[in-house]
């Protein structure tokens, strides 16, 4: 959380090359350093994984408003046909839910989809009001940063720099936020 309220002191190390990157999260972490969080211009595959975040539900959330969509739009199909505006065409059922696949599965994907923008704001912190915390501007572009926060080492920080000089890093710089 310190990197939130804005009072951390972090070291950053900064790498060029992806490969790189992921060697040194894993010999940092054997070294019994906390890292905060890798910051990379493109996913790289099994960074997630090495840097020990456990799977996301987010899956989980995806479902239930594509859920929520689907009981919505039934709801809404029935309350119409059968309550609202009822209309008997042929001597058919006033509602029959097979007509409305179209209704009901937009209103699936739409709940789902703004759903899922809504929890990815909320969880990541983002939003109108939010300055992003940048630990080095170039990790938009073409390097990757490893961010150590200091205040959640035991290590004294020359040993953390050395840590992660020896691990490939190109620099090391302190942050102070």
């Amino acid at each position: 959380m310190s990197d939130i309220t804005g009072n951390g002191k972090f070291l950053v190390g900064i790498y060029d090359d992806d490969d790189v990157v992921l060697k040194a999260v894993k010999e940092v972490k054997n070294a019994g350093v906390r890292i905060h969080e890798v910051y990379t211009p493109f996913p790289i595959h099994g960074l997630d994984i090495a840097l020990g975040h456990p799977r996301s539900r987010l899956g989980i959330a995806a479902f239930m408003f594509g859920l929520s969509g689907t009981i919505t739009a039934l709801l809404l199909t029935a309350y119409t046909e059968s309550f609202d505006w009822p209309m008997i065409v042929g001597g058919k059922d006033s509602y029959s839910p097979i007509i409305y696949v179209p209704v009901i599965f937009e209103l699936t994907v739409l709940f789902s989809a703004l759903g899922m923008v809504g929890t990815f704001l909320v969880s990541n912190n983002l939003g109108p009001t939010v300055k992003p915390l940048m630990y080095d501007l170039r990790t938009t572009d073409n390097k990757f940063a490893m961010a150590i926060d200091l205040d959640k080492n035991n290590l004294v920080e020359n040993d953390i720099e050395q840590i992660l000089r020896n691990s490939g890093a190109a620099e090391v710089n302190v942050k102070q936020f």
